[in-house]
């Protein structure tokens, strides 16, 4: 019976195929449809992402941290997504407005449409990409929490998450991404190597300086002591989130399936994170006489977030150039934050801010004219067309943005600290996070209560 019903649905389908599709997709519902569960997966691997920060920001301090760099980045994510729904996703991409060259202004506390419009000519329901951008928010948000590690109160997070993810990491994002007067220069920034990165970094900055490093860091003569984080394959395993991640951040960005152009953005993201990793690796053996598997971890980051504002523009072999510059860059890096006696735990200064603004700036010298006019955006970098013009925009662009991060986080954070301080006290940092703000510890067996032994 079940053979008989299968052959004649075969017939059928050979001898009326009209009949058998009438009730069948059209192109145009199709194409929309493969885009949204593009945009969509893509959306899934940057919010992975996050177990990569927890691991690696947990992986780079101590254990008595641990269970609070867990808790308060699933917390901050939480709390950012209602936050970007409210007021983040109207500043950066809201309607039209007499200001919207500087901020935008609509879609607040936004309703998205059930399903995407074939007929006006959607390629996705806007649903799906309020939730791709809610991803590279959130992203942002955790880079900057670098600044903040082991030392920062709990309300910190709390306070800096509504002002970061509802104002100033849309401005910038509006100003590129948005159609802020960024865009309309011509800034090339694909998936956000300043719009992200940068921005997420200048804010560790202010935060490490206003609170100050770490008990034990830097020594009375200047000289610095090295805190070393209690595991460093959380370390490693946190990379490899990222760089899997990062395939949806970059290739992600094209938020189409369209000719398979999201192939080869995720081509040229993978040599440029496999270049950075080479180049730091290399750089520290070279140096120091030991391969620096820390260095090599951060080279590889570095990397990813180099390749991530030109990914689209380059050629392979640029890609490759921008990765090694950019593990060089990395390594030279911490060396200078840590001599300016500068406390980066996760070294979100020197892989998010630096390789963010080396990957930007590179667009400028290495972006073709073929390829700026696929995407849309600016121009030729000077290699290719020999004009000055596109790499003047990109050194505006960082410049502007990382100037605007660096005074609206100075005035909140410096607030913050005037009115609840948002240091934790001495003894609180001594005794670790975990007991001093939750209660409780991240490795239980590891504490061990008086007249116990090591099995309890």
């Amino acid at each position: 019976m079940i053979k008989k019903t299968f052959l004649a649905l075969g017939l059928m389908t050979i001898l009326f195929p009209v009949v058998a599709f009438a009730a069948g997709p059209d192109g145009a519902t199709l194409n929309m449809g493969l885009n949204s569960l593009w945009v969509m997966l893509a959306f899934i691997l940057v919010l992975l992402m996050q177990g990569g920060f927890i691991l690696l920001e947990a992986g780079s301090t101590r254990m008595k941290n641990a269970g609070h760099v867990a808790g308060k980045t699933i917390f901050t994510v939480g709390l950012a997504a209602l936050i970007y729904w409210a007021i983040g996703y109207g500043i950066a991409f809201g309607g039209d407005s007499a200001i919207a060259k500087f901020i935008g202004w609509g879609d607040f506390f936004f309703n998205p449409a059930t399903a995407a419009d074939v007929a006006a000519g959607d390629n996705y329901p806007n649903g799906v990409f309020f939730l791709f951008q809610l991803a590279f928010a959130a992203i942002s948000l955790s880079i900057a929490w670098g600044g903040f590690a082991e030392r920062a109160k709990l309300a910190s997070y709390i306070v800096f998450t509504i002002f970061f993810i509802g104002f100033i990491y849309p401005v910038v994002a509006h100003w590129i991404w948005g159609g802020g007067w960024l865009a309309n220069d011509g800034a090339q920034d694909f998936a956000g190597s300043t719009v992200v990165h940068l921005t997420g970094a200048i804010a560790a900055f202010v935060a490490t300086v206003l609170l100050k490093p770490r008990i034990g860091k830097f020594n009375k003569d200047g000289s610095a002591n090295e805190i070393l984080g209690h595991n460093q394959v959380y370390t490693a395993l946190s990379v490899l989130l990222l760089w899997v991640g990062w395939f949806g951040f970059n290739a992600g960005s094209t938020v189409s399936i369209g000719d398979g152009f999201f192939t080869y953005v995720a081509f040229t993201t993978m040599l440029g994170a496999g270049a950075g990793g080479v180049a730091a690796l290399l750089i520290s053996w070279a140096v120091t006489g030991k391969a620096d598997i820390t260095a090599m971890l951060n080279g590889t980051l570095a990397g990813l977030v180099a390749i991530t504002a030109s990914c689209a523009f380059v050629d392979p072999w640029a890609a490759v150039v921008i990765g090694l510059v950019a593990g060089v860059l990395v390594f030279y890096s911490v060396k200078m934050f840590e001599k300016f006696k500068v406390d980066d735990p996760i070294y979100a200064l020197s892989v998010h801010g630096m390789a963010g603004i080396w990957g930007t700036l590179a667009n400028g010298i290495f972006a073709t004219q073929a390829l700026a006019d696929k995407v849309g955006i600016g121009q030729g970098g000077l290699i290719d067309t020999g004009s000055w013009k596109q790499l003047w925009v990109q050194f505006e662009s960082v410049v502007v943005c990382g100037a605007f991060v660096l005074v609206a986080s100075f005035i909140v954070l410096g607030v913050m600290k005037m009115i609840m301080g948002f240091r934790v006290t001495e003894e609180q940092e001594i005794i670790g996070l975990d007991l001093s703000e939750h209660g409780a510890y991240g490795y239980p067996e590891q504490l061990k209560k008086p007249g116990q032994g090591i099995h309890g």
